[in-house]
């Protein structure tokens, strides 16, 4: 380290630091909203599907309706999983977390790909489209073995959020559902250097692959203080078991030093303006699938936080309690994350390839002052 190093202050945690450009995404301060490629992403999720939003997030801009036609006729034809990967993920033990199932088969997946050290924009491009088209059934087939089921496979005649029901529970319910489903996919696809992305770069700054890059994302998403908050959202609703008991609740974790996972964010200052557009359609659910007392139970502990600690809530603290009305298991939540991040992270991946700089940071070494080695006795 140079002596100008060791006057810079540390910020752990990289707090503030400005690590590169992105033209990915961004959080305009004025308006508190979080822009995909310059468009506010609640309003993209209000009016747009998923694949016309992983579209922008690839390209830069918008499929017109002949590139969305070309997008959805490749990824439904990518949706089938290998034989031979699906044996392998079936001999997993069913006590493993599901973010393991994820990894376990993109390694595999980058492993039995000819193309893996192609690390072209182009060959890069189709790796995307092809783990966008997969991991919904990776996880279908995860959440149904565990619960003893036979796995459903994918059809081509349907689209991207209905065929994720399809796989996993046999039908396809309410349009409000997939639509409510689709919209969390669309706010969850991107939200620039968060910590799994991040890693996603940081492995593809040594020109590795890109599975290997989305490994690495894989493994940053799981911890409960990025993706794995929203499973952590439901856990504290189960923990807490009646609204009437949030305070005293809150009191003992407070009392603790325990953090109440799904509120604040490091990010935004003023709410996490994803929240609304995600929690209209969650209200919509809850109503066709009977969640009124979880809903309830929503608006009290945020409340409680919002008045202990001025603290509201963010994304995973809405997707959470959504998650679980669709009837998806809580150990899946941050698995269906990463169905939707996979979009945002390979966006990230040619990006950084496209800059072709290795992210090599230094530390402040703190430990011992120098020391002389004895002579051997």
């Amino acid at each position: 380290m140079t002596d100008d190093q060791r006057d810079t202050p540390v910020r752990r945690g990289l707090v503030g630091v400005v690590a590169d450009t992105t033209s990915i995404s961004d959080v305009d301060p004025c308006h508190n909203v979080l822009l995909y490629r310059g468009y506010p992403a609640p309003a993209l999720a209000e009016r747009h599907g998923f694949l016309d939003v992983a579209h922008l997030l690839w390209t830069g801009e918008l499929p017109d309706p002949a590139e969305l036609a070309a997008l959805e006729r490749r990824e439904r034809s990518l949706r089938r999983l290998d034989p031979a990967c699906e044996a392998m993920l079936l001999s997993l033990p069913t006590d493993c977390h599901p973010m393991d199932v994820l990894r376990t088969a993109v390694s595999w997946i980058g492993a039995h790909d000819p193309a893996t050290t192609d690390h072209s924009a182009e060959a890069s491009a189709e790796k995307a489209v092809q783990l966008l088209a997969v991991l919904p059934t990776i996880v279908a087939l995860d959440q149904r073995r565990r619960r003893g089921q036979r796995p459903i496979a994918p059809r081509e005649d349907l689209g991207h959020a209905e065929n994720v029901f399809h796989m996993t529970f046999g039908e396809i319910p309410e349009p409000e559902v997939v639509r409510a489903f689709e919209v969390a996919m669309i706010l969850y696809a991107e939200h620039s250097f968060s910590a799994s992305t991040f890693a996603a770069r940081t492995v593809t700054s040594t020109r590795s692959d890109l599975y290997s890059a989305v490994v690495a994302a894989l493994g940053a998403l799981k911890g409960e203080l990025h993706g794995g908050a929203n499973e952590a959202v439901m856990n504290q609703f189960d923990e807490i078991g009646d609204p009437d008991l949030v305070d005293e609740w809150l009191e003992a974790r407070f009392a603790a030093g325990k953090k109440v996972m799904g509120f604040g964010h490091r990010v935004y200052k003023r709410g996490d303006s994803r929240v609304p557009a995600l929690h209209s359609r969650m209200r919509q659910v809850a109503d066709l699938r009977g969640g009124r007392a979880l809903m309830a139970h929503y608006e009290v502990l945020a409340g409680a936080m919002l008045r202990e600690k001025g603290l509201r809530p963010n994304l995973d603290y809405a997707a959470g309690p959504l998650f679980h009305l669709m009837g998806f298991d809580t150990p899946m939540f941050t698995a269906l994350f990463a169905m939707s991040r996979i979009s945002g992270w390979t966006a990230h991946v040619i990006e950084q390839a496209s800059h072709d700089v290795l992210i090599r940071p230094v530390a402040r070494y703190d430990g011992k002052a120098r020391r002389e080695v004895s002579a051997v006795r």
